[in-house]
């Protein structure tokens, strides 16, 4: 297997604002970027030495490597639009750019950067799962899954619980749900159920009738009535007192409700989907939510993971809300600087995808020249960040997925190289985003051993030396 190009040629490829690989002479992988290592879905490790075109998988007319190896012969650089196929069968489109590279020493090899042109595309030619136009974006492995569950929630009626920290899309994605359901063409209807006091929540969930209470001089209907065939989306259902718990376990069960202050039941068809930061199992052993309402909500479930667990996303947010402020606020600013990326993938944003946006918008709003630099964002981020945590595989809800067969990745064993340019540019050694990959695909697949080491594309044993390595055992 030849060697690895020199460091300046990795240095050079953590500083390409897309995904980006290098391949030697005869079109093998010898290096990737972390965001070309998230948007296909494979470890670096997994891949060098593999030819690029069984990696990318392209519908480009790069069979063989034609289009690697016209560039290699004329030296002019090509640009070709075509699909990704990335490791979890997702199609992305993009436009490729590929380049002739020359070492003294190694000869020609090749510099392939791609570009997601998603946005770009009419909306009848979208590659299934494009969620992008609603701000639901992600390559990494854990809203892959994410991705996959929504079309399987959308064709079921049935109840849907999604979990995961304040800021991490929960309303996205209940919107989303709903708008490619078949009650699309109803109400979406969403009350927060930690904003009101019992008894105006109460008032607002079921409607009152006139002289129910002080202050009701006429008959009002409830969320519940007006989203009926629609979807009523409950946020912060750990928030709802335990009273009121009750009513909507009988709402559940029985499809009718008694208005405040009312004698007569109304009959409601509607679907519910709850979302929480809480919880929920824990609050149910300390009698704070019901048991029986937790089942009844918990058919469907999908948990949002916090950014921090999905760093290799953080780009591709980046560049998604400097794009839409700067279209906000008639701005051409080009990107971020070196300096103020790496701070911000390395910042844990405890605010998850919310504060990232909030971020982007405060710096799009103060610069005052072509990129964003370090100076330009919010100075409580450059304050020391407090650790956070790793989870027990005991601590995090599984998240529900239907089982589908995946292509394993094209396993070579890993070469010692990539680790000091990424420890130089991302601010991280490889060693720590390793151990960290190892981790989410364990949470992500309840602890099964097989499946973790099925969806990084290792085989057991090998899974088990690098847990032990990393102190996972």
């Amino acid at each position: 297997m030849s060697a690895p190009f020199t460091p300046d040629y990795l240095t050079l490829l953590e500083g390409v604002p897309y995904p980006a690989m290098i391949l030697n002479g005869r079109m093998r992988i010898q290096a990737m970027n972390r965001l070309m290592q998230a948007i296909t879905g494979y470890a670096i490790e997994s891949v060098r030495g593999v030819h690029g075109e069984m990696v990318v998988r392209s519908n480009t007319g790069n069979a063989r490597g034609q289009n690697y190896a016209k560039v290699l012969q004329s030296g002019e650089p090509l640009s070709v639009t075509g699909d990704i196929l990335n490791r979890f069968r997702r199609k992305i489109p993009v436009l490729y750019h590929i380049s002739r590279l020359t070492d003294e020493q190694q000869g020609a090899g090749l510099l392939v950067i791609v570009e997601d042109i998603t946005d770009r595309i009419s909306e009848a030619d979208a590659v299934d799962n494009n969620y992008v136009s609603r701000e639901l974006i992600g390559h990494s492995p854990q809203m892959q899954k994410v991705f996959d569950m929504i079309p399987l929630m959308s064709q079921a009626d049935a109840s849907v619980l999604i979990t995961g920290e304040t800021g991490t899309g929960k309303d996205k994605i209940a919107e989303i749900i709903h708008a490619e359901s078949s009650r699309s063409r109803f109400p979406f209807i969403k009350v927060n159920c930690g904003a009101l006091p019992t008894e105006l929540l109460e008032s607002e969930l079921f409607g009152h009738v006139k002289g129910a209470f002080t202050g009701a001089t006429r008959n009002k209907q409830g969320m519940f009535k007006l989203a009926d065939r629609g979807t009523l989306f409950l946020t912060e259902i750990g928030d709802m007192p335990l009273p009121l718990q009750v009513k909507l376990l009988s709402v559940l069960d029985d499809s009718k409700f008694m208005p405040v202050g009312g004698e007569q039941s109304v009959e409601v068809d509607v679907r519910i989907i709850a979302a929480t930061h809480r919880p929920l199992r824990e609050q149910v052993k300390r009698n704070e939510f019901r048991e029986d309402l937790f089942y009844r909500l918990n058919v469907l479930h999908v948990h949002l993971p916090p950014l921090r667990e999905r760093q290799s996303d953080i780009r591709y947010l980046l560049d998604h809300f400097l794009q839409k402020y700067n279209a906000a606020l008639g701005k051409n600013i080009v990107g971020f600087t070196p300096l103020a990326t790496q701070t911000l993938t390395s910042y844990a944003f405890p605010g998850n995808i919310r504060e990232l946006r909030n971020i982007v918008e405060y710096a799009v709003n103060i610069c005052k020249r072509k990129k964003i630099s370090d100076q330009n964002l919010p100075p409580y981020i450059f304050e020391k960040q407090p650790a956070q945590p790793v989870l027990s595989l005991l601590d995090t809800e599984a998240v529900s997925e239907v089982d589908h067969q995946e292509h394993p990745a094209p396993v070579l064993e890993a070469e010692a190289g990539l680790a000091g340019s990424i420890g130089a540019n991302g601010g991280e050694s490889w060693g720590d985003i390793e151990r960290q990959m190892i981790v989410d695909a364990l949470l992500s697949n309840g602890g099964n051993r097989t499946r973790t080491a099925e969806q990084l594309g290792w085989g057991r044993m090998k899974l088990w030396r690098k847990m032990k390595k990393y102190g996972l055992l």
